[in-house]
């Protein structure tokens, strides 16, 4: 009876392989396609990196100095004095900026996916989707003057203070900006729960807030993990809104009412300015160094986040 079974099973991996080779020609172009398509964006992403590391590779190998580097809240590479390239208080700008827009824009984009997921009506949903998707379509200049014109006087008479061009400022306009991203992410997500986890949850008498909360939200954490952990790539990388709304100031904040700047700013309003290949320009992208690690750092988290809690 073995060697019978075994006599069977081979022509059939056999004529299974002889399928495999015969594949049609359409078929192996798309193929060949797709993962063309997924290796260029490794191609792409080393070929940045690369870039970033020739041009940084001067500064990081005669000037850098590591304490001065990210220990010290000195920038000031145009000084006739002594030039300082200290960018703690960039990075403490920046991790800032990015974590208070986060602790506005999670929850609230959440709280909105799974509303329009599950509570308001079809009609409405499609209103909602095309409003959240007109936001995302908003120029990041916009959003600046929105920063300025707007939340500016209202940060001023809200909490008294000077001035309203600060932290605060950026990570509101920072989580507005972030919200499509989320909102469309974690939507998705709830959407990507099969219906028979609702029709079971709803047959043992569960109410709508029991199904959203008990059955939708453990069934879809990692699709809401990546939904958040999105927004943080996204408030990570802002640049012009950002430039516009923090102040513009190099220090170490002591509250969210004072101006201060990030990494991304300063490399947007630094880079036109100095000299190419001179040392100034060379930390500048060793600063595009820094947020390459950062973002990477992020992808990373999430990618392990996600993997481990599918385990």
């Amino acid at each position: 009876m073995e060697l019978k079974a075994t006599e069977t099973a081979v022509p059939k991996a056999m004529e299974w392989r002889h399928r495999k080779s015969t594949k049609p020609k359409s078929e192996r172009i798309i193929e060949f396609i797709i993962k063309a398509g997924g290796l260029s964006s490794i191609v792409l992403i080393i070929a940045i990196l690369i870039f970033i590391l020739k041009e940084s590779a001067p500064f990081l190998i005669k000037r850098f100095d590591f304490s001065e580097f990210f220990l010290s809240t000195e920038w000031n590479p145009a000084s006739v004095v002594e030039i300082k390239y200290g960018i703690l208080a960039l990075l403490v700008g920046t991790l800032l900026v990015t974590i208070i827009s986060m602790l506005i824009a999670v929850p609230l984009g959440l709280a909105c996916a799974f509303y329009i997921s599950e509570f308001c009506s079809p009609q409405l949903r499609e209103v909602y989707k095309i409003l959240i998707e007109f936001l995302a379509a908003i120029p990041s200049v916009v959003w600046g003057f929105i920063a300025i014109m707007m939340i500016n006087p209202l940060i001023i008479h809200t909490f008294d203070v000077p001035i309203g061009l600060n932290i605060l400022n950026a990570s509101i306009i920072l989580a507005l900006m972030s919200l499509p991203l989320i909102v469309s992410v974690g939507e998705d997500a709830l959407r990507a729960v099969p219906e028979t986890y609702r029709e079971a949850a709803e047959g043992m008498g569960a109410t709508k807030w029991e199904v959203a909360t008990r059955v939708l939200l453990p069934a879809a954490k990692n699709g809401l993990m990546a939904a958040a952990l999105l927004g943080v790539g996204r408030a990570l990388g802002e640049t012009m809104a950002v430039l516009m709304a923090t102040g513009h100031s190099i220090q170490i904040p002591e509250s969210i009412f004072e101006p201060g700047r990030t990494l991304t700013a300063t490399i947007a309003a630094e880079l036109g300015e100095s000299p190419k290949g001179g040392e100034h320009y060379q930390a500048l992208f060793a600063i595009g160094l820094v947020l390459f690690v950062l973002s990477f750092i992020v992808n990373l988290s999430a990618d392990y986040l996600i993997r481990g809690r599918k385990k």
